[in-house]
C-alpha cells in the first residue's frame, strides 16, 4: 500500500485551506478502530473530512459519509463533547518536511484556538492527539508509555511533544544539480533507495514515479547511472520541488498506486480527495475483505469438524441399534425352548428358527430363563428406541452440515473484484449471526437497501442474461422473487453451489448451446468446481420449494432434467461476464 507521504500531505492540506477555513464542525463520527470522520460546513458546502491512523493507510482527505450505524467509540465521544460546533480556523503542517498536522479550533472565526487536534501521518506510528491551547493532551487516539517509547511519552494530561526530527538532508530548489549528484551518489546502492535514504520528503512512490518520468529503471545502481540519466533526473527532481514550493498539484491514480504531480497543467484540488479516498478506501476494503474472509472460513470449518464427529457418532449408535432385532429374535427362542434351561447356565445352544442354525446365547446364571429372556427383550426397546430417538438428530445434523459446507463453498468462491464481494461477505456474516452461528458483538452489520449485493450476471452465446447467486439471501431472491415462470433453474446436483437462474422471454426454447453453457457455470459456482464433470439439475422456478423452517439458499425441487457441467471449460474473460 502506497504510504501518504509529505508531497501529498502538502496538496491536501493546501486544498483543505482553501476550501475549509473556516469551517464549522458539526459532527464526529468514529468508523473503526483506526478512523474518523468530520463533518465540516463551509460557506459554500458541506463535506466529511477522513482522518485515518491506520498502521497501513494513513491518511486525511475528504472522503464518503459514515454508516448509519451507532458510533460506540470513546474517543469519538469524547472529541463531540470537547469541539462539536467550534469553528476550524487553521491546518498548518506543524514544520516543513514534517508528517504532522495541526487541525486548530476556536469558539468563533477569528479568535484565539482553544484547542488543537494533531494528526501525525508515519506509518505504523501514525497517531491523533487533542490537546488544549497549551498544547497539554486531552485525549488521543494511541498512548504512548516509556515502556513503548524511550524518545517521548504521549499520555493523557502530558504535554505534546512533536515527534523527533528526521536526520535526512532538507531538499532545496536552489540546490545545484553538481552538490544534488553528489549527495544521492555518495553510497553505491539502487538510485531508488539512495534517494528516499540522502532526502527528507522522499517516498519509494515518489522516487520511484520521478525516475519512471526520466526513464530511468528504479533498480539501476546510482554509479552506473549516465551523466544524460542524472541530467534527466534533476530535471523531474527539480520539477517536483517547483511544484511543491508553488502548490500546483494534479492528482492521478496510476497502475501501481497514484500521484498529486502528475504532468496535467490544470490543478483541480477537489479531484485530489477523490483520487485518495477512491486509492485507499479499496485497498481498506481489500483488506478488511481478506480478514472478513479468512474469519468466517474458520468460524465454520470449526463448526463442520464438530458437526462431522456429531454425525459418525449418530452413526455408530444407528449401526449398533440394527443388531435390536437379534435381541427380539434370541429372546423368542428362549421363550420357546423353556423346557431346555437348567439353573445356572451361563449360555444355551438353540436352533434358529428361520435358518435352522445353532445359536449360542449368553445367560445370567443368577436369573432364570424368563428372566433373561426379558432382559433381551429391554435391550431390544432399548436399542429401538434409541435409533427412533437418533435418527431424527442424525437428519438435522446431516441438513446443518448440508447449509454450513453450502455457505463455505460460498465464501471460498468470493474472491475481492469489487464492493459487490465484500457486501455479500458481510451478508453472509449477518446470516451467521442471525442463525446463531457467530456472535453479535454490538457491531452488528446494517445493510441500507441501496447497499445490497446484487447477483453475478452473465450472458450466454445467444445472448440471454444468467443470473448466479453470491450467497443464500440472494439465491433466495432469485428463485423466489426474481425468476419468472419462463425461466430455468440450475444447481449442481447433491453439491452446494450457487443457484443460477437463465432468463427466457414467454415460449422462448433455449439452445443446446445456452443450456450447457449455463450447466457449466452451476457447475462452476458449487463445490464441485475442480472437477471435470458435474451432474447438473434444470426445472422451472414454479417447481422449486424451501421446506418449512428450511434455513436460507436451502430448497427442494421436482420435475427436473440433468445436464453434465463442465467448470473447467468456464473462462470468464471470454463470457461477458458483467456485475
Amino acid at each position: 500500500m502506497q504510504p501518504f507521504d509529505y508531497t501529498t500531505l502538502k496538496a491536501v492540506c493546501y486544498s483543505l485551506q482553501q476550501e475549509y477555513i473556516p469551517s464549522r464542525l458539526e459532527q464526529v463520527y468514529q468508523i473503526d478502530p483506526y478512523t474518523l470522520t468530520l463533518c465540516l460546513r463551509s460557506v459554500k458546502k458541506k463535506s466529511w473530512l477522513t482522518i485515518s491512523w491506520h498502521p497501513n493507510a494513513a491518511r486525511i482527505c475528504i472522503g464518503n459519509p459514515p454508516p448509519r450505524i451507532k458510533d460506540t467509540f470513546t474517543l469519538s465521544e469524547q472529541l463531540r463533547h470537547l469541539i462539536n460546533g467550534y469553528a476550524l480556523i487553521a491546518i498548518n503542517i506543524v514544520s516543513p518536511w514534517e508528517r504532522v498536522v495541526d487541525f486548530q479550533f476556536a469558539k468563533r472565526p477569528g479568535e484565539s484556538p482553544l484547542v488543537h487536534l494533531y494528526v501525525e501521518i508515519m506509518g505504523k506510528y501514525s497517531n491523533l492527539i487533542l490537546t488544549n491551547a497549551d498544547n497539554q493532551i486531552i485525549t488521543l487516539a494511541k498512548q504512548i508509555t516509556a515502556e513503548k517509547s524511550s524518545l517521548r511519552l504521549l499520555q493523557t494530561s502530558g504535554i505534546y511533544q512533536l515527534p523527533p526530527p528526521l536526520t535526512a538532508d532538507i531538499p532545496h530548489l536552489e540546490e545545484s544539480f553538481e552538490k544534488w549528484q553528489a549527495k544521492v551518489n555518495l553510497i553505491p546502492g539502487k538510485i531508488q533507495q539512495q534517494l528516499v535514504k540522502t532526502y527528507r520528503g522522499v517516498s519509494p512512490s515518489l522516487a520511484r514515479y520521478l525516475l519512471q518520468k526520466a526513464n530511468i529503471s528504479p533498480d539501476k545502481i546510482n554509479q552506473d547511472l549516465t551523466i544524460d540519466e542524472w541530467k534527466n533526473l534533476y530535471i523531474q527532481w527539480q520539477n517536483w520541488l517547483y511544484r511543491l514550493e508553488n502548490n500546483l498539484f494534479s492528482p492521478s491514480l496510476l497502475p501501481e498506486g497514484y500521484t498529486v504531480i502528475a504532468d496535467e497543467k490544470n490543478s483541480s484540488l477537489p479531484q485530489i480527495h477523490q483520487v485518495i479516498n477512491q486509492y485507499y478506501s479499496r485497498l481498506i476494503i481489500q483488506e478488511n475483505f481478506a480478514n472478513l474472509k479468512q474469519q468466517l472460513q474458520n468460524r465454520i470449518k470449526n463448526l463442520l469438524k464438530k458437526l462431522y464427529q456429531k454425525k459418525e457418532g449418530y452413526l455408530a449408535k444407528i449401526q449398533e441399534s440394527d443388531h435390536c432385532e437379534i435381541y427380539k429374535n434370541q429372546a423368542d427362542l428362549l421363550m420357546a425352548n423353556i423346557h431346555l434351561w437348567q439353573p445356572g447356565m451361563k449360555e444355551i445352544v438353540l436352533q434358529d428358527f428361520l435358518t435352522n442354525k445353532p445359536v449360542k446365547i449368553p445367560l445370567s446364571p443368577e436369573k432364570n430363563i424368563i428372566q433373561n429372556a426379558q432382559s433381551l427383550y429391554k435391550q431390544h426397546q432399548k436399542l429401538k428406541r434409541a435409533k427412533q430417538a437418533v435418527q431424527p438428530l442424525l437428519q438435522s445434523t446431516i441438513e446443518e452440515i448440508n447449509y454450513l459446507e453450502q455457505i463455505l463453498t460460498n465464501i471460498n468462491q468470493l474472491e475481492y473484484e469489487d464492493e459487490q464481494d465484500y457486501t455479500s461477505l458481510e451478508e453472509i456474516k449477518l446470516e451467521l449471526i442471525n442463525q446463531k452461528y457467530l456472535e453479535d458483538n454490538q457491531s452488528r452489520i446494517t445493510l441500507r437497501q441501496d447497499k445490497q449485493s446484487q447477483p453475478r450476471k452473465y450472458y450466454t452465446p445467444s445472448g440471454k442474461e444468467v443470473l448466479v447467486g453470491r450467497n443464500n439471501r440472494q439465491n433466495d431472491i432469485l428463485t423466489f422473487r426474481i425468476a419468472t415462470d419462463y425461466d430455468l433453474w440450475f444447481h449442481a446436483q447433491f453439491l452446494p453451489g450457487s443457484h443460477v437462474l437463465l432468463r427466457l422471454n414467454p415460449g422462448e426454447i433455449p439452445e443446446e448451446e445456452d443450456l450447457q453453457f449455463v450447466a457449466n457455470l452451476a457447475a462452476y459456482y458449487s463445490q464441485g468446481r475442480e472437477s471435470e464433470q458435474v451432474p447438473v439439475v434444470y426445472t422451472h422456478p414454479s417447481c422449486v420449494y424451501k421446506p418449512k423452517g428450511a434455513k436460507p439458499g436451502m430448497v427442494v425441487y421436482r420435475k427436473e432434467k440433468v445436464i453434465w457441467g463442465n467448470p473447467l471449460a468456464v473462462n470468464l474473460g471470454d463470457k461477458h461476464h458483467n456485475h
